[in-house]
């Protein structure tokens, strides 16, 4: 048997199941009861505890080659090689006896900038996921694949804090030094890809690559667009769409030739999908993808993609060629329009607005979102928050690093840029409605075509934004948010109060006080 584990200084008495098919990973998956089939044959998990990532249960560990690099604080949070010691040698013994699934696969669609990468999975249908998301190589590949990073597996094994130094009975470990990610405790796929997303933000720019947690799709006219936001805020649903060619929904980087996707295929969140509004997504939920943690009746294996019994944070993966539309290549030119997308909670902010290039600087290092239900662990209901960059949690460097380089790349290509409300109007959460997708899509539309441009402006008196009185395809009362509301001295009072939280917020940032006045103006009672 070729041992596909021993350079890690793993081993095993039991199986070493290597690049396996999709069909036998489903019957392997099916037949260690890891999960059940849906109507529509996609292997159905429930992840358990928990369903979202752990981020308090994250780190990166702190070794000499990497410790003056990265943003070190609440998010990166540091520890001791020891932990890691300790907590391998826990997977080690664990492993000893366990039949294990490995995968090997590329992060990057660009082969000047790929990152060749081995999964050790205990679940065969965790295998199953990394071979959906990241880019499967060819024979060829094969023949000569050289692991540069390993992620290890071990969703089964439960940790110990006082003895292993972790946080909970969970980890995710991130050593730049081993080159090696260990991933303990939880059955959420997702701290799989978000940590090699992680170890790629830390890697790309010293090669020159901005990489961006962001979605790219291209116009029939060539035109390409990126779209920033968190998890939620509509990057997967706005980039599939049947209009224009996808190249990824959620990870890319943007080097001197242009764009490329980080994956091959896409993690969706499923919670209220919708034939009627995106009918892509709909259609990929079929065999050969993994859902997890969405309800499932139990005579007629449909899905119920309205019920939120398990988490707000349902998810289908798939690879990206289920998308009919999505070219497999994962490239695209320098992007004429970059979309930023936030999910207001308060229900207050413009559904769309035209930023000058400061204004893309301070709403970019601001990255104002709300985490919404279910996408971290203890999170019930969306919670206003900034997340710099829009995905700190990813971000290993220092935000001036990122916000460096996109700031150079809008210069030099000549980018327009937007920001769109994909959240509430009318009210803040509980009492607003959510912008509808048809009226997101009608904006977007409008900002990549450029009539939008072609329309009238007025700035916004607090947000300072430039807001269209009118944009085709969506009715003007929803251009004005102040319009929505019931009470406007309500809207006042709530919109000064997220103006004030931009304020405190930017406040943290060193070197970028000649920003300040881009952001929203607050008022001197406040």
């Amino acid at each position: 048997m070729t041992d596909y584990i021993g350079y890690t200084g793993l081993s095993t008495t039991g199986s070493q199941a290597y690049q396996l098919p999709v069909s036998e990973l489903i019957e392997q998956a099916l037949a260690n009861r890891e999960g059940i089939l849906s109507e529509t044959g996609t292997l159905s998990v429930q992840t358990g505890k928990f369903t979202g990532r752990a981020p308090n249960d994250r780190f990166i560990i702190d070794t000499a080659d990497v410790h003056d690099d990265i943003g070190w604080g609440k998010i990166n949070k540091p520890a001791n090689p020891d932990v890691f010691e300790k907590v391998f040698k826990k997977v080690q013994a664990y492993f000893a006896d366990k039949n294990l699934y490995i995968f090997d696969g590329f992060a990057g669609a660009d082969h000047r900038y790929s990152l060749s990468v081995r999964f050790i999975n205990e679940l065969a249908s965790h295998n199953l996921f990394v071979h959906q998301l990241f880019i499967r190589p060819d024979a060829n590949q094969l023949k000569g694949f050289a692991s540069e990073f390993t992620v290890i597996s071990a969703p089964g094994l439960q940790l110990n804090p006082e003895t292993e130094g972790t946080n909970s009975e969970a980890a995710i470990l991130v050593n730049f030094e081993k080159k090696m990610v260990l991933v303990v405790g939880t059955r959420y796929a997702g701290e799989m890809k978000k940590s090699i997303f992680s170890v790629m933000n830390y890697l790309m720019p010293k090669r020159n690559v901005f990489p961006m947690h962001c979605s790219v799709n291209v116009g029939s006219d060539g035109r390409s667009a990126v779209f920033f936001g968190l998890s939620g805020t509509g990057k997967t649903t706005l980039s599939a769409d049947p209009k224009r060619t996808l190249i990824g929904d959620d990870e890319h980087g943007w080097s001197a030739d242009g764009l490329f996707n980080f994956e091959g295929g896409c993690y969706a969140k499923a919670i209220r999908l919708s034939k009627k509004n995106e009918p892509e997504i709909w259609d990929a939920i079929k065999f050969g993808a993994l859902a997890e943690n969405i309800v499932l009746h139990p005579v007629t294996r449909q899905f119920d993609y309205d019920d939120d019994h398990f988490t707000e944070n349902s998810r289908v993966a798939y690879p990206i060629h289920y998308i009919p539309n999505a070219d497999p290549k994962g490239m695209a030119g320098h992007p004429n329009a970059v979309i930023f997308l936030t999910a207001d909670a308060f229900g207050v902010l413009p559904a769309v607005s035209k930023l000058s290039e400061e204004q893309a600087q301070y709403h970019f290092i601001s990255g104002y979102t709300s985490k919404l239900a279910g996408t971290e662990q203890g999170v019930t209901e969306p919670v206003a928050a900034f997340s710099t960059c829009f995905g700190a949690p990813f971000m290993p460097l220092p935000a001036s690093v990122y916000a460096k380089m996109l700031t150079e790349r809008i210069q030099e290509h000549k980018v327009s840029v937007y920001l769109i409300n994909t959240g509430w109007q009318g009210g803040p959460y509980g009492v607003g409605k959510r912008v509808s997708i048809p009226h997101t899509r009608a904006m977007v539309t409008a900002a990549l075509n450029g009539t939008l441009d072609q329309q009238e402006f007025e700035p916004h008196p607090i947000f300072n934004v430039l807001v269209p009185k009118a944009c085709p395809g969506v009715p003007a009362e929803i251009l004005n948010p102040c319009a929505q509301w019931q009470d406007k001295a309500a809207y006042d009072k709530k919109a000064e109060e997220l103006a004030q939280m931009f304020a405190e917020n930017f406040k943290k940032f060193e070197g970028v006080e000649h920003l300040v006045s881009a952001g929203p103006r607050v008022p001197a009672a406040i």
